[in-house]
Order: C-alpha cells, then structure tokens, then sequence
C-alpha cells in the first residue's frame, strides 16, 4: 500500500494533479474500466445537480429510502469535520480502512494517469458501494453536471434542484448555459425531476432531445403549505398533513417536495415507498452545516450559504426567526463567490460583520473580503480578522444573551468554527 493512513492519502491526493478543478470524463473513465466497472452500476441510483439544495434534498432521499427499508448509500461534497462524510451507507460514514483500500486499488488502476482529489473521492465511493450489496445511491454532483465526475455513472431518475449563479468561470454566467451544463445528468429514456417551478429551458429542451420525461415542479407536482403541516399531489398521488421536513425553513419544502416526485418514480422501478416511510423519513432527516441552530449563552447558526439564491432563503429564515437582540455575522469566502450578491441580500440583516480569510489558493483575505463588503454595508459594520477562529472570538465577547451569530460563506468557514464548539467535534459513527 502506498500510504498507511488515510490523511497521508488525501495530502498526496491535494496535489497529485496540476490543478484542483477538471472537468472531463475521460481520464476518470479510463481508470474505472480498467478497475473493472461500467457506466451501469449493479444498483439503482439517484443523481442529484444544481446550485442549491443538493445537500438537503440527498439527505431527504436517503433518510426517506431508509426509511422504506432500502440498503443505502449516499455519496456528497465536501465534507465539513472528516472525509468519511462523503462516502455513507444506511447513515454511517464509511471508516478510514474501507476509504484506503479503495484508494489503493484506484492508484494500482491507475498507472500514469492523474487523477484530481475529486475524482479519487468518486472512484473510492462507487467502488465501495459495489462492494457492500446496496440496493441505491444517492449521489451529489460537486460542480455543474455534464464534465463532473459523477456523471461517468449512468442515473435511473435524475433530480435537478434550483439553479443559479456559482461557478461562473466553469459553467457559464447566465441561468441557460448553466442549466444546460446541469442537464448532462440526464440519461435518454429517463426520468428527471426539476424542483423549481421555472427551471431554465435548456434544461427542458435537453431532455427533450434524450426522450426524457421532465417532471416540473407546479406541472407536474406540487405542494401546499399549512400551520404546521404540508400536502404533496401528482397526477396518480396525493399525501396530506405530512410533517416538517427536520430541516429548518420553509424553502426545506421545494426540495422535498421534489424528493417525494423522485420516490414515486423510484417506484415504479420496484423501489417502493409508502407513506410510512415518507413520514418517518422526513422527521428523522439529518443535516449539518444548514441553518443549523447550535444553543448556548448566545445562539450560533452554522450556514454553508455562499451565493446570492442561498443568501435570499437566508434571509427570510433570518426574518422569520428574528427575537430582540442583534444579529452578528462571522463571513469568510472564496475568491470565486459573489460577494456582492451575498452582502446585499443580507445587508438589511446583520448588525455587524466579523469578516475573516480563509487559507488556500482558492481562499479571500479577509481584507479583501472587507474592501468588496464595505462599500455595501458601510464601513462602520465590518471588522477584519486573519482566521475564522479569531473573528469568531470576536463576535462571541461582543454577544449578550439575547443576540445570536450567523457563521457562514463556505464549508471551510463552517468547519472551522465548528471545531471550536467541543459539542459537535464528538467522533461519529463508520462502517466498516
């Protein structure tokens, strides 16, 4: 084995290819046929793209699937506290040895052909859930859809949750090439879900093209929200008083709404689910890192918004959960995110604004990050800190008992203050 730990993998795998980014099938190809595997896969799966809400709606296929029964895996990016996270089967991370052995076959694969942290990251999970007799997967696209690693596996239903701008140097700077970039998921002959109600037309023209049948949110499915409960109806189907999904805002109900359209096409492939299963599976969902309230002396809410449509949502779960004291802001981002559109959706909503850098060629300075905020949120609301760490520091000794801290930016930003919080830092459970 070329590394006996799996750190020592991941840090040799940070820097194995000449870039972190690149987009293209061929290479990861090469090296999964020649591990012996296909396009086909010898389970169901659920591919999951888009801009925002693929880490809820993965979460809600999967605790639903489960929920009905089913071996499940999911596969999702990036991780926020271990790498495990990425790859789970039935909820448990798979453990640090099943993740070596799986990238010691890849490398032996492999020869001379280089591979990004990404694609290891594809290769591992596919190669593991091959091997451990699951019934479906659930995987998450990590950028765009038609270039992405993923999408070497061909999808029984593909979902496609709502689109916009991120990613614009990849995907495209507008909502039509973007959607078409998404839409390369998509399989000929099979179904796809779009969880908006609106989805560009790229993406129903290329389905079009595939003879695939496109269930749009509003047309094809719909729900409506009540006090405390909501309702689902399709064309054959209708479930009334279903609970909250068990994670917090109401836009939760567009991704799951789209999730439970991805069900019943599930089953009319024998993956059955029941209502049951649909209850159980939405009050038992679990997710990290969205709107995620941790208590305390002064309330923390963890986020890994980090463009303008995930800012929107913020904002109103910021209005409709407002209390009397204020609200801080700890911000580190990326280099490549619009802050611009970040900081005016939630301008009207912070008090103040703990800005920190993040490290990496990919990281923004915190000063940076301060000279494209200020002109926004005026000069007099943001404090500049080197860590997230520091800025975190900050904005609790500033903090009485009635106020609360928004974290968020990135999954780096909310990692790192995660760390900081001993109560979410515990070790979780992994499979073998």
């Amino acid at each position: 084995m070329r590394f006996s730990s799996l750190s020592q993998w991941l840090q040799w795998q940070e820097n194995l290819h000449f870039t972190e980014i690149d987009p293209g099938l061929d290479r990861v190809g090469k090296v999964w046929q020649r591990m012996g595997g296909s396009s086909t896969l010898p389970f169901k799966v659920v591919t999951i793209a888009g801009t925002n809400g693929k880490g809820s709606s993965v979460a809600i296929t999967a605790s639903i699937l489960q929920a009905a029964g089913y071996r499940t895996a999911t596969y999702t990016s990036p991780h926020l506290l271990r790498y495990n996270e990425r790859i789970c089967i039935d909820g448990e991370a798979c453990s640090d040895d099943a993740i070596c052995d799986a990238f010691e076959r890849i490398d032996q694969a492999r020869d001379d052909i280089s591979l990004t942290y990404f694609e290891f990251a594809t290769l591992a999970a596919v190669d593991l859930f091959s091997r451990q007799n699951i019934e479906i997967a659930v995987l998450e696209v990590g950028m765009g859809g038609r270039l992405d690693a993923v999408n070497l596996f061909d999808t029984d239903v593909a979902l496609i949750t709502p689109i916009g701008l991120d990613h614009m140097a990849w995907l495209g700077d507008n909502r039509e090439t973007i959607g078409r970039e998404k839409a390369g998921i998509i399989r000929a002959h099979s179904p796809v879900v779009c969880a908006e109600n609106a989805p560009p037309e790229s993406v129903l023209n290329y389905a079009e093209s595939l003879s695939s049948t496109c269930f749009v949110a509003g047309n094809d499915f719909d729900h409506t929200k009540n006090q405390s409960t909501w309702s689902w109806q399709n064309n054959d189907k209708k479930y009334v008083d279903l609970p909250m999904p068990a994670l917090t805002g109401t836009y939760q109900l567009q991704n799951a709404a789209a999730v439970l359209q991805v069900c019943e096409l599930l089953s009319l492939q024998g993956i059955t689910v029941n209502e049951m299963a649909v209850r159980e599976g939405l009050q038992s969902v679990k997710l990290s890192g969205r709107f995620q309230l941790i208590p305390g002396a002064v309330t923390r809410i963890l986020d890994v918004t980090h463009n303008q449509q995930g800012a929107k949502n913020l904002r109103n779960l910021l209005l409709e959960t407002a209390g009397q004291g204020k609200t801080y802001a700890v911000l580190a981002m990326l280099k490549d995110k619009d802050t611009h559109a970040v900081a005016n959706a939630l301008n009207g909503v912070i008090d103040f604004w703990y800005l920190a850098g993040l490290e990496g060629n990919r990281g923004l300075s915190a000063e940076d990050l301060s000279d494209r905020l200020a002109p926004i949120v005026g000069d007099k609301k943001v404090g500049c800190y080197h860590h997230v760490s520091d800025a975190y520091e900050a904005a609790m000794a500033s903090a009485s008992a009635s106020d609360r801290i928004l974290i968020f930016g990135s999954f780096h930003t909310v990692e790192a203050a995660m760390r900081l919080m001993p109560e979410l830092t515990q070790p979780v459970s992994v499979a073998s």
